[in-house]
């Protein structure tokens, strides 16, 4: 899937009454995908790198990927239909005979794909296209970030 990208982040993730909101983007703009309160915690827990009492699904996904020498190369966040985002996973399996690389695409939901590049600090891109279609929330994230430090400094 050759396209052009944009390179995002994970800027921030707010509970919100469907779910949880994560604020995805760069410092040009920001927009939000809607997941799971679970979801939620999940990616908050491997982006701040947050011990569990017992692997998740996504930890056993990752050390079944170390047993198979596959790693997350990248993620996609790719479209967006009926209020649906789609993403792709691309996977880098080594195999210890040959010196070559595979490079495996799966069609994945965004958040497991988020969740899986917070696990192994890999790198989230947008298609160009889904970035400027999307709406800029940047104003919004600025003013809970901003009304969250009021808060502390009290």
């Amino acid at each position: 899937m050759k396209q052009d990208v944009v390179p995002v982040q994970i800027r921030g993730i707010l509970p919100a009454n469907s779910g949880c909101a994560l604020f995805v983007g760069n410092d040009k703009k920001v927009f939000v995908i809607n997941v799971e309160p679970q979801m939620g915690s999940v990616i908050g827990m491997f982006l701040r790198d947050e011990p569990k009492e017992r692997p998740l699904t996504h930890d056993l996904m990752n050390r079944i990927f170390q047993g198979f020498g596959i790693s997350v190369e990248r993620v996609i966040i790719t479209d967006l239909k009926n209020s649906t985002y789609f993403a792709r996973l691309i996977l880098q399996e080594k195999n210890e005979l040959h010196a070559e690389r595979k490079i495996v695409e799966i069609d994945a939901r965004p958040s497991d794909c988020l969740a899986l590049a917070a696990a192994q600090k890999r790198p989230i891109f947008v298609s160009s296209s889904l970035f400027a279609q999307v709406e800029d929330m940047t104003e919004y994230l600025d003013k809970i970030n901003d009304s969250s430090s009021d808060a502390e400094s009290d």
